[in-house]
C-alpha cells in the first residue's frame, strides 16, 4: 500500500508539472529567443551544424524541455519549427515514461526534416507522435565532432544535447509534439 502512495504521489507531481507548464507557456518572443541561443549552442559544437541545418526542408527547435522522474516520469518544453531559418509555428513536446527514474534534467533537441515529404506529413499531422506517426534518427556526436550530411539518408534526424554538449542513450520514443497557437 505503501508503494501505491508512492506512484500517486509522483503521477500527481507529474501532472502539475505538465499543467503549470500550460498555464506559464512561454510567449512567441521568448520562445524564438530561446531557440536562437540553442541553435547558436548546437552550431559552436557540432562542426557543419551550420550547412547541415540549410540542407533541411524545415527543423523544430526545442531550447528547454524538462523532464522529472520519480518512478514515473513526464517531460515538456516548447520551441519553433523553422523553415528557411525563419519561425513558420510554435510546438510542445510531451512524453512520458514508467520505470526505474529519479530526478530532473534539461535537454535541448533539434529535429531536422530533411525532406519535403517528411515535413509536410508532421506539418499536415494533429499531434505527431515519435515511433506512431513517424521515427527520429537520433545522431550521435560528441563535442567538437563534424555532422557527415552526405551520410545521413533518414528524413528525419535528431539531435540532444545539454549545456555540456550532446547526451547519450537518450530516446525521443514515445514523445508527441503539438502546434501552439501562439497569435
Amino acid at each position: 500500500m505503501k508503494k501505491f502512495g508512492k506512484i500517486i504521489r509522483s503521477a500527481s507531481a507529474l501532472a502539475a508539472l505538465l499543467i503549470t507548464s500550460s498555464v506559464l507557456a512561454a510567449s512567441a518572443d521568448k520562445i524564438d529567443r530561446e531557440s536562437n541561443k540553442a541553435l547558436e549552442v548546437f552550431r559552436d559544437d557540432v562542426n557543419g551544424a551550420e550547412v547541415f541545418l540549410n540542407q533541411a526542408a524545415g527543423y523544430l527547435v526545442f531550447p528547454r524541455v524538462i523532464k522529472i522522474g520519480m518512478g514515473l516520469g513526464a517531460e515538456t518544453g516548447e520551441g519553433v519549427l523553422r523553415v528557411g531559418g525563419q519561425t513558420v509555428d510554435y510546438y510542445r513536446t510531451t512524453a512520458g515514461s514508467i520505470g526505474l527514474q529519479l530526478g530532473a534534467q534539461a535537454k535541448s533537441i533539434v529535429i531536422a526534416f530533411m525532406t519535403r515529404e517528411s515535413l509536410q506529413k508532421f506539418r499536415d499531422s494533429n499531434g505527431w507522435k515519435v515511433g506512431v506517426d513517424g521515427s527520429v534518427a537520433l545522431i550521435d556526436l560528441g563535442a567538437g565532432k563534424t555532422i557527415d550530411s552526405n551520410n545521413i539518408k533518414d528524413p528525419v534526424v535528431g539531435f540532444i544535447y545539454g549545456s555540456k554538449g550532446l547526451m547519450y542513450n537518450l530516446t525521443l520514443e514515445g514523445s508527441k509534439f503539438s502546434k501552439l497557437d501562439k497569435s
